[in-house]
């Protein structure tokens, strides 16, 4: 005997059992989805991602970039191992943006990506110590300069030579590096051309506010651009800073009287040939403002930048009546100063003799 299902009943059935096995798999479907999304945020909170071994700690997030372009740079840098929960947790925290967060930022060596996200997002950047010498030209500090930040040298040119914009701060071309100020600045890597002018000046007027510079370079009926001027041909002069201050002192009384200055670095700077080691007829006759040969007065600017010794030394001169002075015939890279111009030609051939005796023995 045979059981007949009639075909209704049968249908119903099929159709309960798919039922269940599709709640099964659905079921199964959640448990592991919600197994996914929760193990997300716990892998990105406890399972260290940035390798323990990197040899940079730092990153570099250029201005203007995109999310996709902090993700090579993390990947590349070794900062995150993986990447798809990286994406995921950037998301959920809120740092993916069109445009990202730049800077340079310290990353420490086995952090989650969680903390890599927070610190990235809102930590405070790690700053560069930007270390200025005495540079010749405001070329020269472009170059360096845009080693130390993401401010390219062509962008601080630009800005150098933009007449307009160093009105607003009283400057020319001429007398820009003046407000340049030998040192070591701690400043954010990703400073901009006019940021970085902007900090110059902040710490210029700092500088000359201190320890009454300013007052004493009124005092002496000069500015400050100009008291930078006669120190940057004292730097120009002579490395040693003892020296310094009598050399000052020199320059000093020969604008007291309407001297010329007769400074040979002034020459070098006007031809622009900073490899010589002998200043000629070709330097001094070279026809241009900065020849303190052929012009009284001071240059139209600075030659060089100027340490602070060697301003310091301006500021706090020798007071003597020297007018003239000449290097020393021996080695040690000192000068021999005079009074008149007589006493000063003795000590030249003095040291002629001697420059030529050296040049006979090589």
């Amino acid at each position: 005997m045979y059981l007949t299902i009639p075909p209704f009943q049968s249908i119903t059935m099929k159709f309960s059992f798919l039922t269940r096995r599709n709640i099964i798999i659905a079921a199964v479907a959640l448990v592991v989805a919600g197994g996914y999304f929760a193990w997300q945020p716990i892998q990105g909170a406890l399972v260290p991602s940035v390798a323990t071994d990197i040899t940079d700690p730092y990153v570099y997030i250029p201005t203007g970039s995109s999310f996709e372009d902090v993700v090579k740079i993390l990947r590349k840098g070794r900062f995150i191992r993986d990447e798809a929960n990286f994406r995921w947790l950037a998301a959920q925290m809120n740092y993916k943006k069109d445009v990202m967060r730049a800077g340079r930022y310290e990353v420490k060596p086995g952090w989650t990506n969680k903390q890599l996200i927070q610190h990235l997002r809102s930590g405070p950047q790690a700053p560069v110590k930007l270390v200025l010498t005495t540079m010749r030209l405001p070329e020269d500090v472009a170059g360096k300069v845009s080693q130390f930040l993401e401010a390219d040298s062509l962008s601080l040119i630009r800005l150098f030579h933009n007449d307009k914009h160093l009105e607003q701060y009283n400057l020319t071309h001429e007398t820009l590096i003046s407000v340049i100020i030998p040192n070591t600045y701690e400043m954010y890597w990703n400073t901009d051309a006019k940021g970085f002018l902007d900090r110059m000046v902040k710490e210029h007027d700092s500088f000359w506010a201190k320890n009454g510079r300013e007052q004493r370079a009124a005092q002496m009926g000069l500015s400050t651009d100009e008291i930078y001027t006669v120190a940057s041909i004292v730097e120009r002069e002579t490395n040693n800073n003892d020296e310094k201050p009598r050399i000052a002192g020199v320059y000093l009384n020969r604008l007291r009287i309407d001297m010329r200055l007769q400074a040979d670095p002034t020459c070098v700077f006007a031809t622009r040939d900073f490899a010589t080691h002998r200043v000629t007829q070709k330097h001094t006759g070279f026809d241009s403002p900065y020849n303190t040969y052929m012009y009284k007065g001071l240059p139209p600017g600075p030659i060089s930048m100027a340490s602070i010794p060697s301003i310091d030394a301006v500021l706090n001169h020798e007071k003597h009546k020297y007018l003239y002075f000449c290097a020393k015939p021996d080695e040690s890279g000192t000068h021999t100063f005079a009074e008149t111009l007589s006493a000063h030609k003795v000590n030249a051939v003095r040291f002629q003799r001697y420059a030529a005796a050296r040049m006979r023995g090589k």
